[in-house]
């Protein structure tokens, strides 16, 4: 069964998702905050979960101590029954710590797909529930990593503890909730 959705709501997420995406530039995390009952990002690559306020405070304050001048450029923003799907160019300068990755200083331009889920609010309106984010990681650590000069052996050492950083990252346990889907219904 198909749902139609009023052009007010479509209009109304879409601003919503904008305005998240322009006070994430900001660095306005109260801002983008706002714009969750019950803030949720879902790392799809990491297979990492950042759940409820405090969680995803952290996740800014480690996104952007790596990449400090984060931006983006909507490729493309599209509509679903119950979600704005955005394709974008993130982009920004490998200036602090991924996790254990050191910082090289090399700067990256990735694809990236977010899809903002949206749900029913209870009081006849609709709220944001989640931002669920699909990107290659491998693209990613290509442009951080990849860019050191190895022919240069002053850059030896850092490879070195980017290789370690990596190693480490990739050991981590995905999130269950992440792992146990439910099947899709089809019928």
């Amino acid at each position: 069964m198909t749902t139609v959705i009023s052009d007010e709501i479509l209009a109304s997420r879409q601003q919503l998702v904008l305005d998240h995406f322009h006070d994430e530039v900001r660095q306005e995390w109260d801002d983008v905050l706002a714009t969750f009952p019950h803030p949720r990002y879902e790392l799809i690559p990491t297979m990492t979960v950042h759940d409820g306020g405090t969680a995803v405070r952290g996740y800014y304050r480690d996104s952007r101590r790596a990449f400090p001048d984060q931006n983006h450029e909507i490729i493309a923003l599209r509509h679903s029954g119950d979600a704005v799907i955005v394709e974008f160019w993130l982009l920004g300068t490998h200036l602090g710590p991924l996790g254990a990755i050191p910082p090289t200083g090399n700067r990256f331009r990735v694809r990236m797909t977010a899809y903002f889920i949206f749900d029913d609010d209870g009081n006849g309106g609709e709220s944001l529930v989640c931002e669920r984010i699909y990107f290659d990681s491998l693209t990613l650590l290509k442009q951080l990593i990849g860019g050191l000069n190895l022919r240069d052996p002053r850059n030896w050492p850092l490879a070195v503890r980017c290789l370690r950083g990596l190693l480490k990252e990739a050991g981590g346990a995905p999130d269950p909730a992440l792992v146990n889907t439910p099947k899709a219904d089809l019928s």
